[in-house]
């Protein structure tokens, strides 16, 4: 095998001879690596030069050296964008992997503990104090460093850990690298359980050259991997390359799972590859203990529940099972039969939480509510008196404590669904019976009777329909969010092609075809007329016949067409989809960039407030198979497009030069207020709207721009870095306390992404270990709204109100095209 690496084939530490730690510390580091290094070695010695100095342990001197722990205080301390003291370590790590920073022993890993540390500069003993100009320059350079070492220090960290025998690898380590697996494309199948066991195994390998062979055509097969970074190719012999495999795709598997000789040779497609990789014995093993932890129930010979042994006892100390697959009727029985009742129905049970969230996936309503009241009048099995009491006793608790953790769950929606509010009325009459005879029903009489009636009165309300307009103009604007729910009705807005119109009114869910039949009748037209979204630059996509609410889906300046096919062609956009003219900086230049952001994040909170979690999964699953609105999520995403559209239109209809540099400070302030309300989905929808290629192009506007202000900017871009499934961001909203308004689309993309990459159903049964990951996530959103906006954070204006207005009523340019356009009229294309 062609071997071009030095650090080829890298493993633990224990593994790795002498000689290889020598030539992984002699490799010649990268130029920018080796200036961050000396950016940082001048700062310590301008800011804190007692830490590199001459020190005594076990009577020995080491030369001008640091401690691990002050270096990680000091690095913390310096900018906001070190997250955690573990992303210090990293920062380190990726100083240290290339020879800019030195243990003194050699180690091949930097530790946040009484470790000395050496700068490669400080190796020589002759090196000359960094002069004036040299610290003034470090000065200067030291926050674009730290923020470059912020975004490469979590990928050096999980390579150092990665790089540890398993037996070395501490509780948190196992985390990260948890953490790594969890976003991996190729591992989306496994049960967590089975991640958590890679984790403690898997290793690390990287090779430097293009051509490297991984292995053969024909070799035993003795390791599984999974890229983390670069391509490979797949050759097999007589064809040539079959297919090229990328980050996050695995190879090998085959030959370890059938015992054979591998079927195709692994090459190296691009230089410094990372993988992971799993060996053959730890493989099977975790197979064999998967396996050994399985339970299978059956009935008839078919399978119908299948469990896993938690590595975690229960609180009780008993052997504690996960639901991995079975059939709705199993997983509901296993829930109420294991479900604890020691707390309080509205305190959290993860385990039963999952299967409230997620049951409308499998088991809808109508098929839930009878079973529940099953379980409630079930028949005690024979035995005494008193264990057929006792019986009838829990079996009655466990269904009301379900019922309650589901009534909870749906709020709402219940009210929108008249067999459900009657089985809470059924149920409802036969615990007030019951808890006269049986005592111990008491407590939870009050709950139920505060459920029934919440749900059965709103249901009541709810049948006088709420009128949305499609387009809300004035004081509308200005009303505070209330959920839009399927019975609401909306005035609807369908043009003919001569741009002629007419106004319908159907409810919120209607479909396709639903608005179809009601324009035609409303037209009076025997033609067989398409549904057609055009958008501002005038593309056109037909909507579907069971597209369910289909206003909320059009884009910004988007309207919706009727027409015959024939007219299709010759469909054009409105003029008012345009958009503006002239930008509105007259008006909010003189408006406080944090009154900006404060109003801008109330309007965010009310439109977050109103998205219900089920609206998540109709996204994710699909609204069709709910027959369900997601108009609340939608109008919150589509307001995220609108502030990230706001930025581009106001800097590209700005004429003037310095306006513009004006404009982009402002920009930049109003994203850090929105940072410092929490309301992220604002903050990045702002900072993707600066690097949209229409204003990031606009070099003489950039090159006017203060040095502060780039800064910032940069350290903004750093929280959206996508590497490693956005991890930069994930971890600043893991520091967070609620409330938080997160960067939703990226929790949907996670939802999708479990979604797609994992079946429904397996042999037959709902595979609920899916179930369980899509709940987490929607529990991050949970967690998010836990506690209430806080309104008194900003200390009201006399002008309050005109930005309350102006932020509500947002007008921008939708098309890209047109943007670019006016970008180019600003500042023409340098030749």
């Amino acid at each position: 095998m062609e071997s071009g690496s030095n650090n080829d084939r890298l493993t633990d530490k224990d593994n790795m001879n002498s000689d290889s730690a020598n030539k992984a510390h002699n490799k010649i580091p990268s130029e920018k690596l080796q200036r961050a290094g000396k950016v940082l070695r001048n700062a310590i010695l301008s800011r804190a030069p007692h830490m590199i100095r001459d020190r005594k342990y076990h009577l020995k001197t080491y030369r001008q050296c640091c401690v691990g722990t002050e270096l990680v205080d000091w690095l913390v301390l310096q900018s906001a964008c070190v997250l955690t003291r573990s992303h210090a370590v990293g920062m380190w790590q990726a100083l240290l992997e290339e020879g800019v920073l030195n243990h003194v022993d050699q180690e091949l890993g930097f530790y946040d503990k009484y470790l000395f540390y050496r700068f490669l500069d400080d190796e020589d003993e002759d090196t000359p104090l960094p002069s004036e100009e040299e610290k003034r320059e470090s000065e200067e350079e030291l926050p674009e460093t730290i923020l470059f070492l912020a975004q490469i220090g979590p990928d050096a960290l999980l390579r150092m850990i990665l790089r540890k025998s398993p037996g070395q690898r501490t509780g948190d380590d196992l985390e990260i690298i948890y953490d790594e697996l969890l976003h991996i494309k190729a591992l989306a199948h496994l049960s967590n359980t089975v991640k958590r066991e890679l984790a403690s195994v898997v290793i690390f390998e990287s090779h430097a050259k293009a051509g490297t062979v991984l292995f053969n055509q024909g070799e035993e097969g003795t390791s599984w991997y999974i890229i983390l970074k670069g391509s490979v190719n797949v050759v097999i012999y007589g064809k040539g390359v079959v297919c090229t495999l990328h980050e996050g795709d695995d190879f090998g598997k085959l030959a370890l799972v059938t015992d054979s000789p591998r079927a195709a040779s692994i090459v190296l497609r691009e230089d410094n590859c990372h993988f992971l990789r799993v060996d053959k014995e730890d493989f099977n093993r975790i197979l064999r203990d998967v396996e050994a932890n399985t339970v299978r129930l059956k009935e008839h010979d078919h399978p119908v529940l299948v469990l896993e042994k938690s590595p975690r006892a229960s609180t009780l100390g008993n052997i504690k099972y996960t639901v991995i697959s079975g059939t709705p009727e199993k997983i509901l029985e296993h829930f109420l039969e294991t479900m604890r009742m020691d707390i309080h129905h509205s305190d959290p049970d993860p385990a039963v939480d999952d299967f409230v969230l997620m049951h409308c996936v499998f088991m809808p309503n109508s098929q839930l509510c009878p079973l529940l009241l099953s379980q409630y009048h079930v028949t005690s099995p024979p035995g005494s008196e008193q264990e057929r009491l006792e019986y009838a006793l829990n079996s009655k608790r466990r269904a009301l404590i379900m019922t309650l953790r589901w009534a909870n769950a749906h709020t709402y929606l219940l009210q929108e669904e008249p067999a459900a509010i009657f089985f809470l009325e059924e149920l409802y009459g036969s615990l007030s019976n019951d808890s006269r005879m049986l005592r111990a029903l008491k407590d939870l009489v009050p709950d139920l009777e505060k459920v029934v009636k919440l749900h059965s009165e709103e249901a009541k309300a709810t049948k006088k329909k709420t009128l949305i307009r499609q387009f809300s103009n004035g004081e509308e604007r200005l009303q505070k969010k209330q959920p839009i729910r399927n019975q609401d009705d909306i005035l609807l807005k369908v043009y003919c092609s001569d741009h002629t119109y007419t106004t319908i009114r159907i409810p919120v869910a209607a479909t396709g075809r639903e608005v179809i039949s009601a324009v035609t009748d409303k037209l009076g037209t025997t033609d067989e007329l398409l549904l057609v979204h055009l958008s501002s630059a005038g593309e056109k996509q037909i909507l579907k016949p069971n597209d369910v609410s289909v206003f909320s889906t059009l884009s910004i300046n988007g309207r919706l067409f009727a027409c015959p096919r024939e007219q299709l062609n010759s469909l054009t956009p409105l003029p008012d989809q345009e958009g503006p003219t002239a930008g509105s900086m007259s008006t909010f230049e003189l408006m406080s960039s944090k009154d900006l952001a404060y109003q801008m994040t109330m309007f965010d909170w009310e439109l977050f407030s109103c998205v219900h979690e089920h609206e998540l999964l109709y996204h994710t699953f699909g609204c069709q198979s709910f027959k369900r609105t997601t108009a609340n999520l939608d109008l919150f995403l589509r307001r995220f497009n609108q502030v990230q559209l706001w930025v581009v239109t106001e800097v590209c209809l700005c004429g003037q030069l310095s306006k513009r540099v004006q404009l982009l400070k402002k920009f930049i302030k109003i994203a850090a207020h929105c940072r410092e309300f929490k309301n992220l989905n604002s903050f990045f929808a702002i900072i993707m709207g600066m690097s949209n290629p229409a204003v990031s192009r606009l070099s003489q506007t950039w090159e006017k721009l203060p040095t502060k202000f780039k800064k910032f900017y940069a350290e903004f871009e750093n929280m959206m870095d996508p590497s490693r499934n956005h991890r930069s961001y994930r971890l600043t909203v893991t520091k967070l306390e609620p409330p938080i308004i997160p960067f939703v689309p990226l929790l949907l993309k996670d939802m999708t992404f479990t979604h797609e990459g994992n079946k429904t159903f397996i042999d037959n049964m709902i595979n609920f270990e899916k179930m369980r990951i899509i709940a987490n996530t929607i529990r991050q959103v949970r967690h998010c709204r836990s506690q209430p906006f806080n309104p008194d954070i900003c200390q009201p204006n006399k002008n309050q109100a005109e930005v309350r207005a102006y932020v509500r009523k947002l007008c921008v340019i939708d098309n890209q095209r047109a943007l670019t356009q006016l970008s180019y009229r600003l500042e023409p294309r340098r030749t």
